[in-house]
């Protein structure tokens, strides 16, 4: 049996999200989803959890959890992994520490799914990891708000997009209503990499292809790097980004609670 990877979790949690201002503090079932968030963390055993904000009152919804702790960065990063970067810096990490970035958004992210993209990071020795699930509806193949991912025969990433890749071209020349066999994976935007190359990816410049895509994750492709894709081992729900994806939340946290299933914390 292989031993457990020992693993730090970093969750960048910005205030003013465009589509959701102030999401970190909105509230699902009566608490803070970065709240929530860091729960999770928590509860997949990382030896630290750590919430990278830039806003005080999102440390204060903090304030009490043990285990967690906070790294007030900079208003003006671009992004979650220069905020992340920021925060390694703070904490100290060494280079080979493995950090599990997970996005604030994720209230109901598995403890197994967490696990798991850290040991794909060891055990490809890829310079990066990220997570999939089978795309199991056409509707969900054609959203461009959902993130798809090819990969090679050794399960790195070919290649990530908001279009329907592969495009199966006898298929949807007959209809583009149902999918003909499993080809398709969807994306599942939590990453892990080594401190060092959380620090080497910060300071790459965007590259064509991410800047087209609006994906940062391909700026690490562009850039000649390997990025491992594993299937989460178990079910991975989208994160939250607009007020319908909140009240959607809220009914299926609902009705697991009504069936009496074991809520998510």
């Amino acid at each position: 049996m292989s031993q457990p990877v020992d693993f730090v979790v970093a969750i960048p949690a910005r205030y003013a999200a465009s589509r959701l201002p102030g999401k970190p503090l909105r509230l699902l079932g009566g608490r803070p989803l970065v709240l929530r968030v860091a729960e999770r963390a928590l509860l997949a055993g990382a030896r630290e959890v750590w919430v990278a904000t830039d806003d005080a009152r999102i440390a204060d919804a903090l304030q009490g959890l043990d285990g967690v702790q906070v790294a007030m960065t900079a208003a003006s990063h671009a992004s979650g992994t220069d905020r992340l970067a920021e925060c390694a810096r703070q904490a100290g990490w060494s280079d080979d520490t493995v950090v599990v970035n997970l996005q604030g958004d994720e209230p109901f992210a598995p403890a197994e799914g967490i696990r798991a993209v850290a040991e794909a990071l060891v055990y490809s020795g890829a310079a990066m990891a990220t997570l999939a699930t089978p795309v199991e509806d056409a509707e969900t193949l054609f959203d461009p708000n959902v993130v798809k991912v090819v990969r090679q025969q050794n399960l790195d990433a070919l290649y990530f997009s908001r279009a329907p890749i592969p495009w199966h071209r006898d298929a949807f020349a007959q209809s583009r209503e149902r999918l003909s066999g499993p080809h398709w994976l969807r994306h599942i935007g939590i990453y892990a990499y080594r401190a060092g190359f959380l620090q080497q990816f910060a300071a790459l410049p965007p590259g064509t292809l991410e800047q087209l895509e609006s994906l940062e994750q391909l700026r690490v492709l562009e850039a000649g790097h390997r990025l491992s894709v594993a299937l989460s081992p178990a079910a991975f729900p989208p994160g939250i980004d607009t007020p319908e994806d909140l009240a959607r939340a809220e009914g299926w946290l609902a009705r697991r609670e009504i069936d009496g299933g074991t809520t998510v914390a």
